[in-house]
């Protein structure tokens, strides 16, 4: 007899003696409907019993047997919701099989992933409620939701927009399930119904979307202060997905991160096939592979919630048994993260179950139509079906949240995070006979923020990149977090910088920790990597503004240096704007992308960042030493308004724009050059884009823009040329900036290699002589005109021209008017 068939038999011995001398313990051990006791969890379940009995947690051990009795029948009244909810548009209490006119003409939705997560979400249910506990909760597989809503529904844990329109009725479950999926519009082109696809705003407790899959297995490490417990529900498909989940362990510390239990649901399939994870070998080999990464592996049964509710004790107990061996010296790290794996079938409990049809609509064909289809869909939902009196009677055990003196599950601590920094410390402005490095100055900053606000813990996201970016006071300060850390570098275990060469892995550690403070450093051309979740947290916050809950997170900055202007030397693949182009295309109200153009306008903007809630911004901030060109008061006045005139008359016919500091510093050069020739030019600054659209695309994107008269006073209708020069490819700023008259915009358009700054610039069409000469054409005035022999020499490419275009630096000055 192998090893594994003889603890079977022991466990089935075992499991036998708690049936035979613990008659509440038979009466659960019994299951109910398709919810069965494997032996193994019946011994799990008796331990844990006697444990919360001895620890006082419980009165009577027959209290854990009677909740998990519950647990088992609310998961099946939960499941047989989620299967109404993709097929049905009336919905009876009283469990009548459906006819043809009740179900949907074109059903929808992610079944068998949903009917996976039931257990699961009821497991830490019963688990809060056994222990007293409201952990946070977490689903990477957000597309599983309708379980989340379901269960929320029969327990009443529901945020206002679920709770005025659903519950325990005829007509509140009908409504449940025509909302989803309605695709309805409100009056307003908005989605008339709070159901989502995925999580939402409106799914109680959600906190993450769970659309783009993978990311929160980068998160969930991160997300926990001490003191706070997490449970992260993810999916074996999405272990395809991000690089990086595999270093949860390496990120953990005891010091500074709360109890963290991953959960995966192994069900096998993705949407068209098996797994990877199941076509390597699946559970046992998984179950290696975390071995080797420094994991704890617990294999449960993942169609019974008692089998979840264990799991999540069992892995708190152990990792709790780790932090105390490291409090008083028995253990150092690093210490194994305790990772369940849930094992069932895909949709089990319904038809379908197990095959590929299972991902989104399980039966063999729509029952609207088809006689057989809708018999399956009756038997199925008979053996899950709950008579009202015997859900009514066992709902109690999971809604005496006032008894247990703690919040409900809706209310848990990561979906209620608030930051706001008390002490924010005055920028040490340089002066404008300087040279410093934007980056260097952000540097300092930085260390002086996270000094005068000790309380908030500190993330540091870092694609090995900040030592080669300016920021030595901060990895002094912060050092990489590593287990041993290396004689003479900057490491520690207790490091605050996450660093890895894995640009959405590290931008996670910084997203993952909203109860901090958070700073995300990276290469422009290589944070495009980052855009997948940059973009899902800010439709999230968005979302949560729209819903009257704006989020209180301190704001997020995403520092993009090295950038395409000055990363010539290592080839094209390095000189790439993508991601503040793409952060321009989303709504600025949350999206904030700005350009600094010197050390004091870099400082001012982030300063101006750790004074805001809920956004996320991207600062295209160079590295190398420039001249301060701006004083603290101009600084931060450009913050403010999102744009300053910087030279010349308001009312100039000529305009020239500059976004971006070495745009601004080859306007600049071409502005004295239309000064000395008796041109009336003005030169703006312009700082943050998205403020000045021409067409905002709501109200609330209206708010957040710039003054009207501001915008009328730097881009005037009667101007009659307005030459841009920005950062960004063109086609990015043309037709969002205002302004009347002739226009044309000059920037990046894919021209690159191995050059300098100058020479980026040359290629690019973006020194000060080819804007005089774009500006030229477009007000149809020889060239000559301004230029000299040997300018328009360079220009026609019978010179060298980086000679020409490098910028002595000088103050900005206030001659503007």
């Amino acid at each position: 007899m192998n090893r594994n068939m003889h603890q079977w038999h022991r466990q089935e011995r075992q499991a036998r003696s708690y049936r035979e001398h613990h008659a509440d313990f038979a009466t659960w051990a019994a299951g109910c409907g398709v919810i069965h006791h494997r032996a193994d969890t019946q011994v799990n379940v008796f331990r844990l019993a006697c444990d919360l009995e001895q620890r006082g947690a419980v009165g009577d051990r027959a209290d854990v047997f009677l909740l998990l009795a519950a647990a088992d029948r609310l998961a099946l009244a939960a499941m047989w919701l989620v299967v109404h909810m993709t097929y049905a548009k009336r919905v009876y209490i009283d469990g009548r099989p459906l006819v043809a006119g009740d179900f949907k003409a074109d059903p929808q939705g992610h079944s068998g992933g949903a009917l996976n997560m039931v257990p699961g979400y009821i497991g830490y249910l019963a688990a809060n409620a056994l222990g007293g506990i409201t952990r946070s909760w977490l689903m990477g597989q957000g597309h599983c939701v309708a379980a989340i809503d379901a269960c929320n529904l029969l327990v009443g844990n529901m945020e206002a927009a679920h709770a005025d329109r659903y519950g325990w009725s005829d007509a509140g479950l009908t409504r449940l399930v025509q909302d989803f999926y309605s695709y309805a519009l409100d009056a307003h082109g908005h989605p008339a119904s709070p159901l989502g696809s995925h999580v939402n705003v409106h799914t109680a407790g959600g906190i993450l979307e769970g659309g783009y899959l993978g990311f929160a297995e980068l998160q969930y490490v991160h997300m926990p202060l001490p003191g706070e417990r997490l449970v992260a529900f993810v999916s074996d498909g999405a272990f395809e997905e991000q690089r990086g989940s595999d270093w949860a362990p390496r990120w953990w510390r005891a010091e500074d991160c709360g109890l963290v239990t991953p959960i995966m649901i192994a069900n096998g399939r993705r949407i068209e096939q098996r797994s990877t994870l199941f076509q390597q070998g699946g559970v046992d080999w998984f179950a290696a592979h975390l071995r080797l990464n420094g994991f704890d592996p617990l294999l449960i049964d993942g169609t019974d919630p008692a089998a979840f509710a264990w799991a999540i004790f069992e892995a708190e107990e152990r990792l709790q048994g780790c932090v105390d061996a490291i409090k008083n010296g028995s253990a150092h790290y690093p210490v194994p993260l305790h990772y369940v794996i849930a094992e069932a079938p895909k949709g089990y409990g319904f038809p379908g179950a197990g095959t590929n049809r299972a991902h989104s609509l399980p039966l063999s064909a729509n029952p609207a139509q088809d006689d057989g289809a809708r018999r399956e869909f009756n038997a199925g939902t008979a053996e899950l079906f709950i008579e009202e009196r015997e859900l009514l009677a066992v709902l109690p055990y999971f809604t005496d949240h006032a008894a247990q003196n703690r919040p409900q599950e809706k209310d848990h601590p990561l979906g209620r995070r608030a930051v706001e920094l008390q002490h924010l410390p005055p920028p040490d402005w340089k002066t404008t006979d300087e040279r410093e490095s934007p980056m260097a100055a952000l540097d300092g900053y930085f260390v002086a923020v996270t000094a005068a606000n000790p309380e908030w813990r500190v993330r540091i996201g870092n694609p090995d990149e900040l030592h080669s970016n300016r920021f030595y006071c901060t990895l002094e300060r912060f050092r990489h977090r590593v287990y041993v850390p290396e004689a003479g570098s900057d490491e520690a275990v207790d490091g605050a910088v996450i660093t890895a060469l894995n640009e959405e892995a590290v931008a996670c550690a910084a997203l993952g920790n909203k109860g901090g403070i958070n700073l995300v450093v990276s290469y422009e051309a290589f944070a495009v990597k980052m855009l997948g979740i940059i973009r899902q947290e800010l439709i999230f916050a968005r979302h949560q503004k729209e819903a009257g809950r704006p989020p209180r997170w301190l704001s997020v900055p995403f520092l993009l240096s090295s950038h395409t202007w000055e990363n010539g030397k290592n080839e094209q693949s390095h000189q790439d704007p993508t991601l503040c182009e793409a952060m321009l295309g989303e709504l600025s109200d949350t999206s904030v992308v700005r350009f600094p153009v010197d050390a004091n306008s870099a400082t001012a903007a982030l300063a101006d960042c750790y004074q805001r809630q809920g956004e996320l911004h991207a600062l295209v901030v160079p590295k190398r030493e420039l001249p301060v060109l701006l004083d603290g008061e101009q600084a931060q006045q450009l913050v403010r308004d999102g744009a300053l005139l910087l030279k010349g008359r308001a009312a100039a016919s000529v305009r020239l724009v500059a976004v971006g500091a070495y745009q601004l510093q080859q306007c600049l050069l071409a502005y004295q050059r239309l000064e000395k020739r008796g041109v009336d030019a003005a030169l703006v600054c312009l700082l943050e884009p998205g403020r000045f659209r021409r067409d905002f695309r709501d109200a609330r994107e209206r708010a957040a823009g710039a003054e009207t008269s501001l915008v009328a006073a730097l881009f005037p209708a009667a101007a009659t040329a307005t030459l841009v020069a920005c950062h960004t490819r063109p086609e990015a700023l043309t037709g969002l900036l205002p302004g009347g008259g002739r226009h044309t915009c000059c920037g990046y358009r894919n021209q690159g290699g191995t050059l300098d700054t100058e020479g980026m610039l040359f290629a690019n069409g973006c020194s000060w002589l080819q804007l005089l000469q774009s500006l030229a054409a477009l007000l149809e005035v020889e060239l000559s005109e301004w230029l000299e022999a040997n300018e328009l020499a360079a220009l026609a490419g019978k010179a060298d021209p980086r000679p020409l275009l490098r910028f002595p630096g000088s103050a900005i000055g206030r001659d503007a008017q």
